[in-house]
């Protein structure tokens, strides 16, 4: 038990970090005058152009056992955590741009819920709790998406984005928290952000979504995503899971939604429509269901992860 005390405070402090930071992603996207995959892309492409002289000094005895020697399995959830991180970019943030942050926020955070469901098919069942919170996070999705069918086609296309967004997140967590058993923070995400990046650069290309010519304001918007989202929320997400599991990070990123939904109504405008406030409301009781009374031991557990 003495152990994991030191632990416990840096891991709180990590989290919270990352929830501020995070909470900031969606205005600015929003805000940025430009494509939601060029700023997906240039986000992790600069991530790892600010990592990759990190990585390269500090962890090369790891890059080379990834390469060579006894962490090729861990390389390889790195790789597979960077292509579904790349789906959840490529879904979410084009969903923040067709529609409300707030609407797009709180649908992506059903994250948890798709973490209960895979870990349902790993064989670790939710207790009836668990499925009652599934109940009401579904039913406050179909609420909300519901709410904005009378807005738009394009309202209801950021919906499915976002839920699509969420899924993929959750298989991003579950699988960064498998590849951080044995892998530093920086190792794991340098090579994560960088396949993201990989991925992404024939994607804007395809879809013909310019990479430059922005003005100064979408530059600096898209520098603080970096600094922000990606470097200091992502990335402190990824160093608490080599002490707490991936259920309690995807809870704590419900604290995202109120925080990106203030930022968006005092800077942006953009006040929540009052017809959807109900099934998002619905919605975050359900996840916080899921894990609080499904998985209550689930915050902070044993450090068995490296360090």
């Amino acid at each position: 038990m003495n152990t994991r005390s030191p632990r416990q405070p840096a891991t709180v402090l990590a989290l919270t970090v990352a929830v501020l930071a995070v909470s900031s992603s969606g205005p600015l996207i929003a805000f940025a005058a430009a494509p939601a995959l060029a700023v997906a892309f240039w986000r992790n492409a600069i991530a790892t152009a600010v990592l990759t002289p990190v990585a390269a000094v500090a962890r090369r005895a790891e890059i080379r056992g990834i390469l060579f020697g006894p962490y090729r399995r861990a390389g390889l959830f790195c790789l597979l955590a960077g292509v579904t991180l790349a789906a959840h970019f490529a879904t979410w943030m084009p969903s923040v741009q067709l529609g409300s942050v707030a609407t797009a926020t709180a649908l992506v955070a059903t994250q948890p819920v798709w973490q209960g469901l895979i870990a349902a098919a790993q064989g670790r069942r939710p207790s009836v709790h668990g499925w009652i919170g599934i109940g009401l996070a579904v039913a406050g999705a179909a609420w909300a998406t519901g709410a904005d069918i009378a807005v738009s086609g394009q309202a209801v296309l950021a919906d499915v984005l976002a839920l699509f967004g969420a899924i993929f997140a959750a298989v991003y967590t579950a699988l960064g928290e498998r590849a951080r058993t044995t892998l530093s923070t920086t190792t794991y995400t340098w090579i994560c952000y960088g396949t993201c990046a990989v991925i992404l650069l024939p994607v804007c290309l395809i879809a013909g979504a310019d990479l430059g010519g922005y003005d100064n304001g979408t530059w600096l918007a898209i520098l603080a995503v970096v600094v922000g989202a990606q470097l200091l929320g992502h990335s402190m997400f990824n160093y608490a899971l080599q002490r707490t599991s991936a259920t309690t990070v995807s809870v704590l990123i419900l604290l995202e939604v109120p925080g990106a939904a203030l930022l968006a109504w005092l800077w942006l405008g953009q006040q929540p429509r009052p017809e959807a406030l109900p099934g998002l409301a619905l919605l975050l009781a359900g996840v916080a269901v899921v894990i609080l009374m499904a998985r209550p031991r689930a915050f902070l557990r044993s450090g068995r992860r490296r360090g």
